[in-house]
């Protein structure tokens, strides 16, 4: 069981997993992100003032006017006030109504949920838990509506489960019975819905024979590429290494351009699970040395197991005393056809394990598909992956061009190139001669390759989003506090980033397959206000505009750049509730950011994914009512199922909170954002 010493970091599932970032995987020798700014822009242009006009000019690659008129902006709305509440808020002007919620009925014969009732059999037919990337789909039979597939990424039982009475301190998962574990897997995955316009709004069909949820032990999925039969993927219930049950810690996502759903298995080391742990470091416990036996630096590297969930305590292959090779088998990019119901998932070996935020596609200027994907883990890597093949207009074809290609991770350099290092069997370090024995080797320890390889480690990547108009590639780095003072100073990206930053980066003549690109800053997160912070803004950046912790991101239909947040429970470092910005990178405007919308306390933003007319905006409103209650005015305590922070979006007596997806359109119709 896991002891309460080891618990007392954090009071809810989504602290666990920040928690889990604190204890970087690796000793970073390479030189960071912020090394690397350090060297590029060097001290003499240090941020004296937060907005200083001559280095903005240096890190924006422009001269910026004192203070940029609205109308330069490529947005236009009224920016809605900062703050944090139980409720979500949207600008003037918009209608934002609650589409989906976790326990709404997939199918048309679910009955209504009860949250005092819940079984696994009725998860697996009731929309999933922390709702988080969304994709969108036409339908060729029914033009006016669209098929949706939405991420499932963890649970929050201490508010999901009635009468949990052990604070987080004390639990030891002695209440989270066998039954309580099933219905945490069964609302984890993938839940796919066809949705229809009713009056102006986008409404769920239960009735829709496309509806479908995938979970982490009700779907069987093919594993393809060059790691597919690998030893190391062998178990006891699959000893081909080519058939897996399920997937869980579905963060961020993409959608290829032949019509299938990329999901992302993001942080899975947390579902593993051991007896075999001791001692004690501070309020931590350590993995025991050598767990994992031949695997024991993969184990290390990936910091499996993690313990988060006891889904090991009652089903054998979460046990890596047991299994010892089913970690192995997660941490990939599965592929998902969304129209059919009956098809089989596969798992794409080629593009790498690590926990992937984020999987977006572009086709290149040759015809081969490129995704990107950062790592999100605190002094990880960013990777791109390169297909063999080139796209054609046979879809079937199409569906095999992310098993053959190149994955290759981002060595930023000062002056202002990125270098892409190939994870290639047999090249530059990757040779027997230092333990590399096969290409399957390389990509299930693809954290190890990179840093073979000589990576620039990173502060949290997350999304890692292409602009198809502009050729430019946009990195949200999240936050990063365990920098060391001598990794930067006061000009770059930060010690102790609380913050985040973003970075941009350009391909050349729109090539997304060279081998070089360019990069340069386009933000850097925090109180413009606080010259010590060290933020970069465009001055015409509001009180409510600026922000920390990007995470997720889109470009919409017209090109325009919009950032989530996720500062988990320390929001109060900037006192406001993550939320949905429109960002301008063009122009006079550029570095500019406008508040659109914001979650309820305790929520984290997730997922925006715009109609193809840019009429509606869906996102993801994940974990409300937990995250950093503590510091909540007038609350000041942890949330549970029977006294938690908000009921929202239901706001009923005994409805506990529920993450929901958000639809949002502008009242009077029209264009998103102007």
């Amino acid at each position: 069981m896991l002891h309460k010493e080891n618990l007392q970091l954090f009071s809810n599932k989504a602290e666990a997993f920040e928690a889990s970032d604190d204890t970087p995987a690796h000793d970073v020798e390479a030189p960071t992100i912020g090394d690397v700014i350090q060297q590029r822009f060097g001290r003499r242009d240090a941020l004296k003032g937060a907005l200083a006009v001559t280095t903005v000019a240096l890190l924006m690659g422009k001269a910026l006017p004192a203070r940029a008129g609205k109308g330069a902006s490529a947005f236009d709305f009224d920016e809605l006030d900062a703050g944090n509440d139980v409720t979500h808020h949207v600008a003037d002007g918009y209608e934002a109504y609650v589409m989906l919620r976790w326990g709404d009925a997939v199918f048309s014969d679910v009955p209504a949920f009860n949250p005092a009732s819940q079984s696994a059999d009725k998860q697996h037919r009731q929309f999933g838990y922390n709702n988080d990337y969304i994709g969108i789909f036409n339908i060729a039979e029914r033009p006016d509506n669209l098929l949706m597939c939405i991420n499932h990424e963890f649970c929050s039982p201490e508010v999901m489960f009635p009468g949990l009475t052990a604070s987080p301190e004390d639990n030891d998962f002695a209440e989270i019975t066998s039954d309580l574990a099933d219905i945490e897997m069964a609302a984890h995955g993938v839940s796919i819905i066809e949705l229809e316009k009713r009056d102006g709004k986008w409404i769920p069909l239960v009735t829709s024979p496309f509806n479908r949820r995938i979970s982490a032990v009700n779907t069987e999925m093919m594993v393809d590429g060059p790691a597919a039969g690998h030893p190391r993927l062998q178990t006891t219930a699959d000893p081909s290494g080519r058939r897996i049950t399920g997937t869980f810690n579905n963060c961020a996502g993409g959608v290829t351009p032949w019509g299938t759903y990329l999901t992302a298995e993001e942080n899975f080391h947390g579902y593993f699970w051991t007896d075999e742990m001791e001692g004690k470091d501070g309020k931590k416990k350590r993995r025991k040395t050598g767990l994992g036996g031949e695997q024991a630096a993969s184990y290390k590297r990936y910091a499996v197991p993690s313990n988060w969930y006891n889904w090991g305590a009652y089903h054998r292959r979460f046990n890596v005393d047991k299994e010892p090779n089913e970690p192995n088998r997660f941490g990939w990019i599965t592929e998902i056809d969304p129209f059919d119901t009956s098809s089989t998932p596969v798992k794409h070996t080629a593009l790498g394990r690590f926990s992937h935020e984020g999987c977006e596609c572009i086709v290149n200027n040759d015809g081969r598909v490129v995704v990107y994907s950062g790592d999100d883990k605190r002094f990880e890597y960013v990777y791109r992956f390169v297909s063999a093949g080139k796209i054609s207009d046979d879809n079937k074809a199409n569906r095999t061009l992310l098993s053959d290609g190149v994955l290759a991770v981002a060595r930023f350099n000062p002056n202002g190139t990125v270098d892409w290092l190939p994870l290639v069997y047999g090249e530059g370090p990757l040779t027997p001669e230092n333990g590399w024995e096969s290409q399957a080797q390389v990509l299930i320890d693809a954290r190890l390759a990179a840093e073979a390889l000589g990576a620039t480690p990173m502060d949290r990547p997350e999304d890692v989003q292409p602009d198809a108009k502009s050729g430019k590639i946009y990195v949200m780095l999240t936050n990063n506090h365990k920098r060391k003072k001598d990794q930067t100073d006061a000009a770059n990206p930060r010690a102790e980033n609380h913050f985040g930053h973003i970075i941009e980066m350009m391909a050349p003549g729109r090539n997304h397959a060279a081998d070089q690109f360019t990069w340069q800053l386009l933000i850097k997160c925090g109180d413009p206000s606080i010259a010590e912070v060290g933020s970069l803004w465009n001055p015409a950046t509001s009180t409510n505009g600026w922000f920390g912790s990007p995470d997720n991101c889109a470009v919409d239909p017209q090109g325009r750049l919009w950032v989530t947040t996720d500062q988990g429970k320390k929001w109060n470092k900037t006192g406001k509730s993550d939320g949905f910005y429109a960002v301008d990178t063009e122009g006079d405007a550029r570095g500019t950011s406008t508040l659109f919308f914001r979650v309820p306390i305790g929520a984290e933003m997730c997922g925006p994914c715009f109609t193809p007319d840019t009429e509606t905006v869906f996102l993801a409103v994940q974990h409300p009512g937990t995250d950093g209650t503590e510091e909540f005015a007038g609350f000041e305590r942890k949330s549970t199922f029977e006294d938690p922070a908000t009921r929202w979006p239901d706001f009923k007596d005994g409805m506990p909170p529920r993450p929901s997806v958000v639809a949002v359109r502008k009242k009077s119709g029209g264009r998103i954002g102007g």
